[in-house]
This record gives C-alpha cells, sequence and structure tokens, in this order.
C-alpha cells in the first residue's frame, strides 16, 4: 500500500521540492528586474530590506527578492548564477532544515542565499565550515558576494586576537571552524565583563544572542563528533618523571597480563597482570613493600599505570595520532585530518608522549566545557549542508529539530557505482587494486584511491613507487598541500592516494584546475622578481583555459574520475 501510495502522491521529500517550486518561479519572475539595477542600486536593495524587516515584513516575505538580489550579485562577483535546486537548498537552509546535495552541486554558494536573508535583521550569521582553509577560502570567496550587496564578511581563525575575533564577529556574516566557535564560547563564559566578550562581535544587548548558524559538513560536526567534548584546561603539576617511569614498565608486561576490548576501546589488567604490575612497581620504589597495589593512597599510581597501558596497546601512531614537530597530534578518525591543540585528558596524552619520547606537556585541570551538540543547540536557528545526512535524519529531528531535505541534483548523475568485490586475503586485495591502477593510468585515466588510515595509504603508496606510478599521497601528514594535490586529481592519468579526509570542500575537477595553475604561476613570477600585469594575467589564463579544456576532453574520453574505496569505513557516511 505504501509503494501504491508513495507512486500515486510521491515521497514526503518529493512533495516537499514540489511546494518550494512555486517560490522558484517567484524569484526566477523578478531577475530581469534585477538584471537592469546597477552596482549601487543592488547593493541599496540591503538597506531597502532591512528598513522593510524592521517595519515588520518577515524574512519569509522578504524571500524571493533577496535570494533574487544574491543571485544577481554573485553572477556579477562571481559569475555563478544560481541553479533552481540552488535556490531550493537556499530555501531549506532559511527555514532552519538541512538540504542534502550531492557532491559538486555547489553548497558553498547555496550558504549564501540563506546567509544573507537571515543577516538583515543585523544580528550576525555564522557560517561553520571543518577547518581553517575551507573557512578562509570560503569567506574570501563568498564575501565577493556580500561585498556586492553591501553586506560585511569576517572569519575566525587559530592564533587571532580578542579585538580581531570582536571585528569578525562584528561582521554581517562570520566564517569559522565548530572549534574556533565554541572555543569562543568557552572563553566568552570565563570573562568578567560583557565588553571583553567577542562573540556577540560588540553589538548592543538586544541582538547579542546566537542568532543563526549554517553548518556545512553537518553531518560530520552534528552527529560524528557531537559528543566531543571542547575543554579549556589550567595547569597542574608537572610530574614528567613520574611518566617516563611508569613508560619503561608498560613493555616488560607480558600478554597474559591484559586483555584488550577494541570496540570498546577500553585494556584491562587480569589477575596475573595485577601481581606482575604490582611487583615491578615495589622493585622501582613505587610501591610499598607491604602495600597492596588497590589501597586508597595508590590510586594515582593505579590510575597512571592504566594510562600508560592504553597509551602503549590501544593507540597507534600513524592512525590514532601522529609526530610533528616534536609533538603528538591527535587524528580525528571520521575526517583523518591532524587536530592541532587538541589533546586526550586525564594524563592520557603525557602517556602517549612518554611512549614516543617527545617533551611531555603539563597535566591540565578542567576549566570549561561543552559539547558540539550543546553549543549548537544554542542558536535559534540552525540550518545545515551535506552530502549524507538521511541516513541519519531521525537523530537529527530527535536531537536538534532538523528535518532533512534531499535536493535533486541539477543534471542527471552519471556515475556508475559497482557492487563491493571481496578478496580472500589482504595480498590479494592489494594486487586487484594495484591492478585497476595500472590499467587505469595506462590509457590516461584518472584514479582517486581512499583509504582508511595514513599507514595503508603509505603502504600502497610504496607498491606504485615499485611500479614507477607517478602519484600524490592526501593524508594527515600532507595537511598543507591538501587543495593543490586535490586540485589536480583530476588531470588526465593522475593516480591520487587520499585518507578519508580528501578534499572535503575542495572540488576535483577533471583535467585540472585553472584558477589553481594560474595562482602557481603567479607565484613564481613573484618570486622570480616580476610582477605580472593584468594583460599578461588575461593571456595566461586563456593559455590556462585551452589547456585544461583539452585533458578535460581526454579525461572524458578515457572513462572520466576512476574512484577506488580501498575498504569500508566505519562510517557508512563516510563510505
Amino acid at each position: 500500500m505504501l509503494n501504491i501510495a508513495r507512486k500515486l502522491f510521491g515521497s514526503s521529500n518529493d512533495r516537499e521540492i514540489k511546494r518550494m517550486r512555486p517560490i522558484v518561479d517567484q524569484i526566477n519572475a523578478l531577475e530581469p528586474d534585477f538584471v537592469e539595477l546597477d552596482d549601487a542600486a543592488l547593493a541599496q536593495k540591503t538597506v531597502e530590506f532591512r528598513e522593510r524587516h524592521e517595519n515588520g515584513e518577515s524574512l519569509d516575505k522578504l524571500l524571493p527578492e533577496a535570494f533574487a538580489a544574491v543571485r544577481e550579485a554573485a553572477k556579477r562577483a562571481l559569475g555563478q548564477r544560481h541553479y533552481d535546486v540552488q535556490l531550493m537548498g537556499g530555501i531549506v537552509l532559511h527555514r532552519g532544515n538541512i538540504a542534502e546535495m550531492r557532491t559538486g552541486e555547489g553548497k558553498t554558494l547555496v550558504s549564501t542565499l540563506a546567509a544573507y536573508l537571515n543577516a538583515l535583521p543585523g544580528k550576525g550569521v555564522h557560517v561553520v565550515t571543518v577547518n581553517d582553509y575551507l573557512a578562509q577560502r570560503d569567506s574570501e570567496w563568498m564575501g565577493r558576494v556580500f561585498a556586492k550587496l553591501g553586506m560585511t564578511t569576517g572569519v575566525i581563525i587559530h592564533g587571532m586576537s580578542d579585538p580581531e575575533r570582536r571585528a569578525a564577529y562584528g561582521c554581517d556574516i562570520t566564517y569559522g571552524t565548530n572549534n574556533e566557535l565554541g572555543f569562543d564560547y568557552l572563553r566568552d563564559n570565563m570573562k568578567y565583563a560583557l565588553n571583553d566578550m567577542v562573540q556577540f562581535g560588540g553589538r548592543p544587548l538586544e541582538k547579542a544572542e546566537h542568532h543563526y548558524a549554517i553548518v556545512d559538513e553537518v553531518d560530520s560536526i552534528l552527529i560524528d563528533e557531537a559528543r566531543t567534548p571542547l575543554i579549556i584546561s589550567g595547569q597542574t603539576e608537572d610530574r614528567t618523571d613520574f611518566y617516563k617511569t611508569i613508560d619503561a614498565i608498560i613493555p616488560l608486561l607480558d600478554e597474559e597480563d591484559y586483555t584488550i576490548d577494541e570496540k570498546a576501546r577500553s585494556c584491562t589488567f587480569t589477575e596475573e597482570g595485577n601481581e606482575h604490575i604490582e611487583q615491578l612497581l615495589k622493585e622501582r620504589d613505587l610501591l610499598d613493600a607491604d602495600a597492596d597495589l588497590y589501597d586508597i593512597e595508590n590510586i594515582s599510581v593505579v590510575h597512571h599505570v592504566n594510562q600508560g597501558l592504553k597509551a602503549h596497546k590501544l593507540f597507534v601512531r600513524d592512525k590514532d595520532y601522529i609526530v610533528r614537530e616534536d609533538k603528538v597530534v591527535l587524528i580525528d578518525e571520521f575526517t583523518g585530518r591532524m587536530m592541532p591543540g587538541r589533546r586526550l585528558s586525564d594524563g592520557l596524552h603525557q602517556a602517549i608522549e612518554a611512549k614516543e619520547t617527545v617533551d611531555i606537556q603539563p597535566e591540565n585541570q578542567t576549566l570549561a566545557s561543552i559539547t558540539f551538540q550543546n553549543y549548537f543547540r544554542l542558536y535559534k536557528k540552525l540550518g545545515g549542508m551535506t552530502g549524507t545526512a538521511a541516513t541519519e535524519a531521525d537523530e537529527f529531528h530527535d536531537i536538534y529539530s532538523l528535518g532533512v531535505v534531499e535536493i535533486p541534483t541539477n543534471r542527471p548523475v552519471q556515475r556508475i557505482d559497482e557492487e563491493d568485490e571481496l578478496y580472500r586475503t589482504e595480498g590479494e586485495k592489494f594486487n586487484a587494486i594495484l591492478k585497476a591502477i595500472e590499467d587505469a593510468h595506462a590509457k590516461n585515466q584518472p584514479v582517486l584511491v581512499g583509504t582508511v588510515s595514513i599507514e595503508k595509504s603509505e603502504r600502497l603508496s610504496d607498491f606504485l613507487k615499485k611500479k614507477k606510478i607517478p602519484h600524490q599521497v592526501l593524508n594527515a601528514r600532507y595537511h598543507e598541500q591538501e587543495a593543490g594535490i586535490i586540485a589536480q586529481a583530476g588531470a588526465p592519468g593522475a593516480v591520487t592516494i587520499a585518507t578519508n579526509m580528501a578534499g572535503r570542500g575542495t572540488d576535483i575537477q577533471l583535467g585540472g584546475n585553472v584558477d589553481y595553475n594560474l595562482q602557481e604561476w603567479v607565484e613564481a613570477e613573484k618570486a622570480a622578481g616580476r610582477d605580472p600585469e593584468d594583460a599578461a594575467l588575461k593571456a595566461k589564463r586563456e593559455q590556462f583555459e585551452a589547456e585544461v579544456a583539452d585533458k578535460k576532453t581526454q579525461a572524458l574520453e578515457a572513462g572520466g574520475l576512476f574512484v577506488i574505496g580501498t575498504e569500508r569505513h566505519e562510517s557508512r557516511r563516510i563510505d
């Protein structure tokens, strides 16, 4: 019966899309009026909309005109015109829901529509991204659209001072990462005067609130990392030597001394293990000869021994963390990105530092803490975008009261999704992957290979080196080169190996990326002491456009981008 009803009336999602169609038609009907406006008149529209809103006109009523204004501004500033499906995405965001849009459908551009409309009341809009690079890139890129409309754009990135942060939050639209916004909220709550707080950007009290946020990669931030606590801590006494002493003991344990539960991420001593560790501690005068390990006065010793065991047996270098510039830097298990500045609590990070023989940072005590889930629930209205939200629709609804609307693609999807291939051994699987890469590379087809860890990506890289196949590796070690590697991953014959962090937010364009090529050329010219003139820039851009168009044809003829997933991830969404 359900199937028959769905065929007759469409799914609830189809009906939602249908209901938005008249609004899209309204926006399209206004386009000729906005085309005729000069730049000054277009910017003046923002002043007009604000006055009308102050006089009682609702944002819903203003939506068609506001969206038409943003579309015109984007055409002038970026040469990009919002498609009808992008307008639908903007409507979904404005209504405080999640727009599920496929990769490459232009979510960054979609956010400008809802951000502009909701910035009209003057209470500030926050656009949340997953890393500093994307926050900075999007604020500069989309900031050109907002500037055409007379609105200001700010960005919050790591290392900014309080006055700089206050100025950025004081803008109409502020881009920033979930970490930075969360920490600014915690720091504000530790301030003694309202004027010292940064997150409300010095706005008057009646406008100082968490008004509206658009969360990019909403599934990653609000589901995967929802329970991750952001913690501001202060130092306690230094116990560096004690960590080193405990670290020297752990390798002396036998396999029967402990049990490991991989699923629960826990490690416990067996009875034999308790006796063995007690004996080792007494030999080093860390326990009195007649003392019992579990006496009340030895709680601290037990805690440190447990953390040392976890550090050695549960945390794997180049999978859970990497060592960089004499520091242990954690890796996000969902995105594969480094998390500089984030530390494990209760002495576990210090235990890993002792294991890796790097400088041990002093232990900390918690002064303020909040989870992403609780932070984002502070906003009066929340919208989100991602390529994968439908699988967690119930969770979004129950926790955040967010609905999920699947937006159709602008053009029919041409991608062919093959079934999984299973192999008896890992060796056979790697041989099959290498054979697939070789075959694609031989016919000049671009290849993107997904791996689950740094270790696997580098192992695959070693195999390719032996076969003399040129390739690029993208993992947490090469975080800074991420955009450059991804920008060229669509060139004919390019082979790119990536952990699951791959390029979130950077498009793979078949044939390569004109803007990136131009940027590299400009940097090379400047390094040689030459400052390229406008005419030279224009000529070079035309040259790169012709080259990329030619390479795109080659890549398409070879079969388009070939994506190989080497194994399933823990999360369906990443797959």
